[in-house]
């Protein structure tokens, strides 16, 4: 008797079978994989996998294990680098000065940076070849966290972190620290931590210099769920599986509810108009 049961959403017999996929991504063994399945713990396109026999096309669908979103295309590069200062956030600048091309000429694969920073500030950038990512993580209206370390001129009061959190009127609008807090002053000059999503122009700069307190050194130490840790000035590292995995999940879910698009699978050249949204 021919069976009725109608197969899962997204269901594909051509497709490749789901433990090669998450095999070939570095999960875990084939064997391991099966054994996920069994316990409930794969879900393809939102909806949780129990046959064994499932196929999938990796190029469409996603995958997430233990809730983690896993990065089927094994041609996709996501590089951490802590940028030092006097480097442009440009693959190539144009007045000739020191670029990002010194960091991305030994990867096989083209990358780009996710978002910029100025010049005379360092810290964690993002390269990779994943324009979907690009888009999520630069785009301001996803509300990605940046949270970053000023040294100012002068002594910050308490009173002064309490306006960054209630609101600064700038030239272009108000703008309003997620989190601000003061981590040490002494011999005239104060340690600032601000955790911001906005992606406008030089933000970090314009809010202390409008409390009176003037950045003269600025870092990045951390992009949505990644954290520089002690990379070094100047070096980059490949994104451990656990990151990659968060900034997967991260860049998966919704869009947000002001109507930003849905990204699209960028080109370079997409990738670059998307850096423009940021530059702290």
């Amino acid at each position: 008797m021919m069976s009725t049961e109608i197969p899962p959403a997204g269901f594909s017999e051509n497709g490749v079978r789901l433990q090669k996929v998450l095999a070939n991504a570095g999960v875990a063994s084939r064997r391991v994989i099966e054994q996920y399945i069994v316990e409930g713990r794969i879900r393809v396109n939102g909806a949780v996998v129990t046959e064994l026999g499932r196929r999938i096309d990796p190029e469409t669908d996603l995958v997430d294990v233990d809730g983690t979103a896993v990065q089927l295309d094994t041609g996709k590069r996501y590089v951490m680098l802590n940028k030092p200062t006097g480097v442009v956030s440009s693959m190539k600048d144009e007045k000739g000065r020191p670029d990002l091309r010194r960091f991305t000429k030994d990867y096989e694969e083209r990358l780009y940076n996710v978002g910029r920073l100025d010049a005379e500030t360092s810290g964690l950038l993002i390269l990779t070849n994943d324009g979907d990512l690009a888009h999520v993580l630069a785009h301001p209206s996803f509300g990605v966290t940046k949270v970053y370390i000023a040294k100012v001129e002068g002594i910050v009061t308490a009173q002064t972190i309490a306006k960054l959190t209630k609101g600064i009127d700038l030239e272009d609008g108000r703008i309003v620290a997620d989190k601000a807090r003061l981590l040490d002053s002494s011999r005239g000059s104060s340690l600032v931590e601000l955790t911001l999503h906005s992606g406008r122009n030089r933000i970090v700069r314009r809010m202390l210099a409008a409390v009176g307190h003037p950045v003269t050194e600025l870092v990045r130490r951390q992009f949505g769920p990644l954290h520089l840790g002690t990379l070094p000035a100047g070096k980059s590292r490949e994104l451990t599986k656990i990151e990659l995995g968060a900034l997967l999940t991260l860049s998966r879910q919704d869009s947000p509810a002001d109507g930003a698009s849905n990204p699209s699978r960028a080109s370079g050249t997409d990738a670059d108009r998307g850096d423009a949204q940021e530059n702290e």
